[in-house]
């Protein structure tokens, strides 16, 4: 008798401690944490979710999909994914991308439209934004010079610098977490403690090619040709020796982009050319279908994976005009070779090998 009141002691107290468990909040508390843990196959950095989520009442869920190493998404525990939220996906640069990782190079030749920020710190990272941003990282694998971890951080919601930079810690160092979980030695940049969401593309963010110091800096001695050809501005973002895609453009005297050189390095230039599918099975080179271009790869140390550098005689997609209407295959092909050569001199890479366009 005696132990049977011990035993429905027991479990009024059991049930006594989860009620105030529940009723302070305390549980779910415990809850969330634990999401947040296991997140991403226990990857996940918590460093910058406050920031990106502009909350400390965070929890998360696994993002099932089987094409990727890991995938979950972060949100306020309270009002939910409505508030905005943070997408964390991550694969090896050998698997095969999916339509929507691919979709961002499908621009390039479109005003300014493919540009990309550098994250800077030392970190092989940028930030971009095509209706919300994302901040995509690509980590090279020094004992497997074949394979990259790939990292996409996806914001939904309003952000500003704060949340930019609260997403790309979060990124970056998630996929630093993971590279370490799968025996992929990485060499990480600094801790970031700012991205800007800056963007090119209005009259203000144009200076004189001949004064670039930026992804343009190569460009500037060509500055007389340039301007002879329609091109005397220069729209650029810092120099940056460890970003995986690089922006320049060359814009016209009212500052509007006529030309974009690019050059892409290890999985993104991977990415790139995936991109454009049976173009190159054709020996086409990359291009988007009848645009005026000139391309170039080079083979760089820290990939097997050559860079690719790509020029192309910019489309304004408002006007559905080219805002230099006279496009020069010779003045292109100069342009092109010049920014490739200072690329490839800055990442030690050699053969820089201009493409044929047919």
């Amino acid at each position: 008798m005696r132990a049977g009141w011990y035993a429905l002691a027991l479990v009024l107290s059991l049930g006594i401690v989860a009620l105030v468990l529940y009723s302070t909040g305390t549980f779910d508390q415990w809850s969330d944490d634990r999401s947040l843990d296991q997140a991403c196959d226990g990857t996940l950095s918590q460093d910058g979710l406050d920031a990106a989520l502009r909350s400390s009442s965070l929890s998360a869920d696994s993002e099932g999909d089987g094409d990727h190493l890991a995938a979950c998404r972060v949100r306020n525990a309270k009002t939910g994914a409505q508030a905005g939220a943070v997408e964390l996906t991550l694969r090896w640069s050998s698997a095969t991308p999916s339509s929507g990782e691919l979709s961002w190079y499908n621009k390039d030749y479109n005003g300014v439209r493919a540009q990309a920020v550098p994250l800077g710190n030392g970190w092989s990272g940028i930030a971009r934004r095509q209706g919300a941003w994302q901040v995509m990282v690509a980590l090279d694998c020094v004992n497997e010079k074949k394979k990259a971890l790939v990292a996409y951080g996806d914001l939904t919601g309003t952000a500003n610098n704060a949340t930019l930079t609260g997403l790309a810690r979060v990124t970056t160092e998630t996929a630093q977490n993971a590279a370490e979980k799968h025996g992929c030695q990485v060499k990480p940049g600094k801790r970031l403690t700012e991205v800007s969401t800056s963007r090119l593309g209005t009259p203000d963010t144009a200076t004189p090619l001949d004064q670039a110091q930026g992804s343009c800096t190569a460009l500037r001695k060509l500055a007389p040709t340039a301007a002879r050809n329609g091109a005397p501005e220069a729209m650029e973002y810092p120099a940056d020796a460890h970003t995986p895609q690089v922006n320049c453009y060359l814009a016209t005297p009212d500052k509007k982009p006529g030309y974009g050189l690019y050059a892409y390095y290890g999985a993104a230039a991977e990415d790139f050319l995936a991109s454009e599918g049976d173009n190159l099975k054709k020996g086409y080179g990359p291009t988007h279908s009848d645009k005026d271009y000139s391309w170039a790869t080079a083979q760089c140390p820290q990939s097997t994976q050559p860079a690719v550098f790509v020029l192309y005689h910019l489309l304004d997609g408002d006007t559905d005009t080219y805002p230099i209407a006279h496009h020069s295959a010779e003045f292109a092909t100069s342009a092109l070779s010049t920014f490739a050569g200072h690329e490839a001199q800055v990442r030690g890479c050699a053969d820089v090998h201009m493409g044929s366009v047919p």
